[in-house]
């Protein structure tokens, strides 16, 4: 898909649509929206005085232009409350909008930059944003379906009149769709059939992404895992007739400066091993690896940036199967840093593999670490599929991450790591338990991540109840989500500056 910017009024727009927006409560539309409104002789205000058009997130109306305008159509998109308004809204008003374009089957769509007006957005984040939802919400993941759409989305500009404000825009358009490319991915690896993505093939993936983008990319077979004692990674990957890998990925800045450590559970099938998974739901275990994949597109995307800053991504890969090499609850487990693991629950099994994961990441010399893992049904009891968890051992990464989660329109919630919560992973006969009791699970999953990085500067989320829409959403169809792609990538040009 194609997407630029074009300097000119968005009413001469020769498109099939043009979208343009409205806040809730707003009587009467202003600016581009109030612009395209006079052009179809008040049809925007008429569908405000009878209430069928209220500007709530989410909300979109398609209106007919009648020849009024060169557009044969104009999308409105709703933006909620202006007091509510964040980049978050930006993009999922972007999205919404490509979204249903996309369901009519239009080619040609031309886009004011949501917010940049009275929403009070600098220029680059509201095009930013608006360039990244629009093409997010025309995604669409095709890539089993034997019948394809004959019509899709393949041209979107972002209009401006104001000269000044094009150089600014075109600049945060080349940086979205670099993004939004690596959401895509994202999105694909987690939709894809889990025999499509085995650790193998997840390896190959990473191998193809460092050749197009320059990444260094090195894959850790079992015998180097056996030599590192890796024995969280291996003792999972146990049942499985596929060989676990761990991939590395390094982006090597101008140099000079300290690492910052990208970690990603990489599970391309959670069966829950011994511990077996309900059969209810459990195809969408094949999403298990998204933080792996989040991890995997960011690399990707900063790459592509050529961010001066330096990053190192890791990611565990391996299934968990119930096979009869599997391990079992009362094993116990050495992991890479020496410390010995009684397995309770062998579905409490992404912390096993992190755990050798984070520890290799101090090995290689990260400064600070931020990892990405669906690692608990605890974190969804929790935040429902709204917000990601975040818990952490250091106040001012914990507080960078909220940072760029914000800046890049996604939710983020801390919870507190408090030292009590340790006391249930206490084990009788080895360091520590992998599970710590139904109470605070997503808490004391990350207590036991705590005793991976020890005094390095660290950052978890939990992402369990946001990788994936098990329905559509208005900005998005149901599936992987792709989520942390954009925190991280922003994560990632705080970093470097």
């Amino acid at each position: 898909m194609r997407i630029g910017v074009r300097e000119g009024d968005i009413v001469q727009a020769d498109v099939e649509a043009v979208v343009v927006n409205l806040f809730e409560g707003v009587d009467s539309p202003g600016g581009a929206t109030g612009a395209v409104d006079v052009a179809l002789g008040g049809k925007i205000s008429d569908l405000i005085a009878r209430e069928r058009f209220k500007g709530k997130m989410g909300e979109v109306a398609v209106l007919e232009s009648g020849g009024r305008l060169p557009a044969t159509e104009v999308i409105l998109s709703g933006l909620g409350k202006a007091a509510d308004f964040t980049p978050e809204r930006v993009w999922k008003a972007a999205a919404t909008a490509a979204k249903k374009a996309q369901e009519l089957g239009l080619r040609s769509l031309a886009t004011v930059a949501h917010g940049a007006g009275v929403g009070g957005l600098e220029a680059d984040v509201s095009a930013f944003g608006t360039a990244v939802g629009s093409l997010l919400g025309a995604y669409r993941y095709l890539e089993y379906k034997g019948e394809k759409p004959n019509r899709e989305l393949a041209e979107i500009d972002l209009w401006e009149r104001d000269r000044a404000k094009v150089a600014v825009f075109g600049e945060a358009v080349r940086r979205a769709e670099i993004v939004a490319q690596a959401v895509a991915l994202a999105r694909d690896l987690v939709n894809r059939p889990p025999v499509a993505k085995t650790p193998e093939k997840l390896a190959e993936a990473a191998l193809d992404l460092g050749r197009e983008t320059g990444l260094e990319v090195e894959v850790l077979e079992p015998p180097a895992l056996e030599a590192l004692g890796m024995g969280g990674l291996l003792g999972v990957a146990r049942g499985s007739a596929v060989p676990p890998r761990l991939i590395v990925l390094r982006h090597r800045g101008t140099g000079g400066g300290k690492t910052l450590g990208l970690v990603g559970k990489g599970l391309t099938f959670d069966s829950g091993g011994i511990s077996l998974k309900p059969a209810d739901g459990m195809e969408e275990m094949k999403g298990d690896m998204a933080g792996g994949a989040a991890v995997l597109a960011a690399m990707g995307a900063v790459a592509r940036l050529k961010l001066p800053g330096d990053f190192l991504g890791i990611i565990p890969a391996t299934e968990n199967m119930p096979g009869g090499g599997a391990q079992k609850p009362g094993d116990i487990l050495r992991t890479m840093r020496g410390k010995t693991v009684e397995v309770i629950n062998t579905d409490a099994e992404g912390r096993l593999i992190l755990a050798d994961a984070l520890t290799y990441a101090a090995k290689l010399q990260a400064a600070a670490v931020v990892d990405l893992a669906t690692l608990t049904g605890a974190c969804v009891v929790a935040l429902g599929h709204v917000a990601s968890g975040l818990l952490g051992n250091d106040s001012s990464l914990l507080a960078a991450v909220e940072k760029a989660a914000g800046a890049a329109g996604e939710r983020v919630w801390r919870l507190p790591l408090f030292d009590d919560y340790k006391e249930q992973l206490k084990s009788e006969v080895a360091d520590l338990k992998n599970v710590g009791g139904r109470p605070a699970g997503t808490i004391t999953a990350a207590w036991f991540l705590a005793e991976f990085v020890e005094e390095l500067p660290w950052a978890h989320l939990d992402i369990a109840g946001t990788f994936f829409n098990a329905k559509p959403a208005a900005w998005a169809v149901a599936g992987g989500t792709g989520v942390g792609v954009l925190t991280l990538v922003e994560l990632a040009r705080q970093w470097s500056a």
